[in-house]
């Protein structure tokens, strides 16, 4: 019976302890952590087809059936490992054909083979972590669009190359950041797609000459369709190289967003602060709250980046076949840049919720660093007719001014500009002093901006509510292919139930 359900017989040796130790057991551990249940969920689907398609017998598959749904409820510790093999199902037939002989045990791997087995199987773990992922997307966009709508009107210094540069608003800031996320939502999806295709059927290669229903297995595990053609379907893993690089670019973004708040956080900032709980202290500055949330964040995106370039490095230079390195290893690096995505996008949904904001100082920030000194220009184009680089000079020769004086700019005059213009020009602007100190005030700044894409409130608000309204369109996507899964799960182990009743006396 031992040698009946050996995989070694073209070798001599057991597998190396070397070998076992650097690949086997921890290839065998991440296979009962991810795959166990996606495994058995894909034999119960394979035996129903070959029975529907008359390949085995029903009473040979009333047999194996009851010891794969005992398997999937007793769990991966229910089959004995002696790592002789590099995978999980080498056990599990071994396990099956050990309790009903090799006969019907050995007939659950007809028209099958590990290649596309496997294949299937780390697809579907994939599929399941990209769900979790977008949904955890999803949920910080609502949180990050709720507090940009709460601070559609809160002041600050917008930056460029870390100087001031013009009047934004918290809520304009963070919209952005939100539209950046929808746009790692679309990779995502994008990722998802192609992962939600089937492999299963296609053999080791080439297909087989039993008359499998490839489609109907497909849809018994939840996918969208087949992955058409065999060859493709067991040698080529840009699914998951697909979902490691839009992982790395949303972590990326999030690495930015932190990097952000940690420089308002500081004292020379004083914008914003982290909720306790998101801090931490020194050990001997009794004065510290150090943002270890956002600095853990930004470490986490270094680590997704490496899985996702440890990913590609698997794949490169490997022959387009099914080989362990291309086909089999990316899957460590991935599903752990999957899971530390998961993992950073609840902390900072989290971080956000509990951030807190010193408004005042972020509005006398806004006023202090003459951001208002490019709708200055702008109005003096407007008032005067004169060339915008005309005005420009005008401008920067009074801010330069008022900075050398410690003048802030709500100090510029009428006069001042003037002054400017006939040095440079040979004649003053008369700019009236109503429509300088609108130029100067950072609200106002904000209240014109009201083009396609500017930080106006009002056109803000509007904007939000747009947003809001694809948000929700993008959680429906995510529902319906979750639904569709759990569907296709419930549906195919009653299906499989129900065979071992009707075939029992």
């Amino acid at each position: 019976m031992t040698e009946a359900v050996n995989l070694r017989e073209r070798v001599k040796e057991p597998p190396s302890p070397l070998l076992v130790e650097s690949y086997y057991r921890g290839s065998v551990a991440r296979a009962q952590h991810y795959v166990f249940a996606h495994e058995m969920w894909v034999h119960l689907a394979h035996g129903l087809m070959l029975e529907r398609q008359g390949i085995i017998a029903r009473d040979a598959m009333a047999q194996i059936l009851p010891e794969i749904l005992a398997i999937a409820e007793a769990g991966p510790d229910a089959v004995p490992v002696d790592y002789r093999q590099e995978d999980l199902y080498s056990y599990v037939e071994k396990f099956i054909i050990q309790k009903l002989g090799p006969d019907i045990g050995g007939r659950l791997h007809t028209g099958r083979s590990r290649n596309d087995l496997n294949a299937t199987t780390w697809r579907m773990a994939l599929r399941t972590e990209l769900l979790a992922v977008l949904a955890l997307l999803a949920d910080l966009r609502k949180t990050i669009l709720a507090r940009a709508e709460e601070h559609i009107a809160t002041i600050m210094p917008g930056y460029t190359h870390g100087q001031h540069a013009q009047p934004i608003t918290f809520g304009y800031w963070l919209a952005s950041a939100a539209d950046a996320l929808a746009r790692d939502h679309q990779r995502l999806m994008g990722a998802l797609v192609h992962c939600d295709l089937c492999p299963l059927g296609a053999g080791a290669l080439s297909t087989t000459a039993f008359p499998l229903d490839r489609a109907w297995v497909a849809d018994a595990l939840g996918f969208a369709a087949p992955l058409e053609l065999a060859y493709d379907a067991v040698s080529s893993r840009d699914d998951a190289l697909e979902a490691a690089s839009a992982m790395a670019v949303m972590m990326t973004l999030l690495s930015r967003l932190a990097t952000d708040l940690q420089n308002w956080g500081s004292w020379e900032y004083g914008f914003v602060e982290l909720a306790d709980r998101h801090s931490a202290v020194s050990s001997i500055m009794p004065q510290k709250k150090n943002p270890v949330a956002l600095e853990h964040l930004k470490a986490a995106t270094a680590m997704v980046q490496g899985a996702h370039h440890a990913a590609m490095a698997c794949t490169k230079n490997t022959a387009f076949a099914d080989v362990n390195d291309a086909v089999t290893a990316v899957n460590e690096p991935v599903l752990d840049a999957a899971l530390r995505s998961r993992r950073i996008l609840a902390l900072f949904q989290e971080v956000m919720q509990g951030l807190s904001l010193n408004k005042h100082r972020m509005e006398n920030a806004a006023r202090e660093g003459f951001g208002s000194a490019t709708e200055l220009a702008d109005v003096i184009v407007r008032e005067t007719g004169l060339s915008f680089r005309m005005a420009h000079n005008f401008v920067a020769i009074v801010v330069r001014d008022a900075l050398a004086e410690g003048r802030t700019a709500e100090s510029i005059s009428s006069a001042a500009l003037d002054e400017a213009a006939q040095v440079l020009f040979g004649k003053p602007l008369n700019i009236a002093a109503q429509k300088l100190r609108t130029a100067l005030d950072p609200a106002q700044n904000l209240v014109g901006r009201s083009l396609l894409g500017g930080p106006a409130p009002e056109a803000m608000a509007q904007m939000i509510t747009r947003r809001r309204e694809a948000l929700a369109r993008d959680c429906q996507s995510i529902s319906a292919i979750g639904q569709r899964i759990t569907n296709a799960r419930a549906t195919c182990w009653a299906a499989a139930s129900g065979l071992v009743a009707e075939a029992r006396p």
